[in-house]
């Protein structure tokens, strides 16, 4: 199998956390059902938010009373595994293909190319992380690296990201960590956020630059396209 050389480009997106994860979940089906192509797309979290791995069943009980600048912190479960996510001053993307040969390292490495490549256009290297034994006991995504994320030269993190896998078709979403508040992070998670040495870029010069990137990476043509108002129709039957 080969990754098809034309995908969509779905418009950066702002919504909740719901209606995002709803989203994912609809492109998978329709990409894994054959009635979809490949996607990439951008998109941030409003209100605030904390994404829960799908099998993550312990976490702090206050984070279902947290609030931020007057609203409700939302607390939501992806569709894919690993650790928490505070989803507040950072950059999602997503990436529905299928085409992947190999195990889900293999596929973590192939997919994660193009945020290398995109980063290193922005002047920031990047590599992929190794987490130690205790990984799987830390509630903080951003608390360790496991081979499937991106550290900046220090170690220190940059990109989570995670897989969920059915029928050959693959969602793949990851958290870029740009401007996210410390004393949000420190109430959620009680240790300081580690600050990281990022130049400064808007999120739409992020996105350009990764949108390339993923062209070169994949040799694929990008079309870009909104949800239309009868795929939003479909899409919210998803959210739960």
């Amino acid at each position: 199998m080969a990754i098809a050389p034309n995908w969509r480009l779905i418009p950066p997106l702002e919504a909740s956390g719901k209606v995002q994860m709803a989203i994912d979940r609809w492109l998978l089906k329709q990409h894994q059902l054959g009635l979809h192509p490949p996607v990439l797309r951008f998109y941030t979290w409003l209100p605030v938010a904390i994404s829960l791995g799908y099998h993550q069943r312990r976490y702090l009980p206050q984070w279902e009373h947290l609030h931020w600048h007057g609203e409700r912190v939302d607390l939501v479960r992806r569709p894919t595994g690993g650790r928490a996510v505070l989803h507040q001053g950072d950059l999602t993307y997503a990436v529905i293909v299928s085409g992947i040969a190999g195990s889900r390292m293999q596929a973590y490495q192939q997919i994660c190319q193009f945020l290398i490549e995109g980063w290193r256009s922005l002047h920031v290297n990047l590599h992929f992380g190794e987490a130690g034994r205790g990984y799987i006991h830390n509630p903080n995504c951003f608390g360790a690296a496991t081979g499937a994320d991106l550290v900046l030269p220090d170690g220190k993190k940059l990109i989570g990201s995670a897989q969920l896998h059915h029928s050959g078709a693959i969602l793949q979403h990851g958290s870029m960590r740009l401007n996210p508040d410390p004393d949000l992070f420190k109430q959620v998670f009680g240790v300081e956020l580690e600050a990281i040495a990022l130049p400064f870029y808007s999120k739409e010069t992020i996105i350009e630059a990764l949108t390339t990137a993923a062209q070169r990476c994949f040799n694929l043509h990008l079309t870009p396209q909104p949800l239309s108002e009868t795929e939003w129709q479909e899409i919210l039957c998803y959210e739960g």
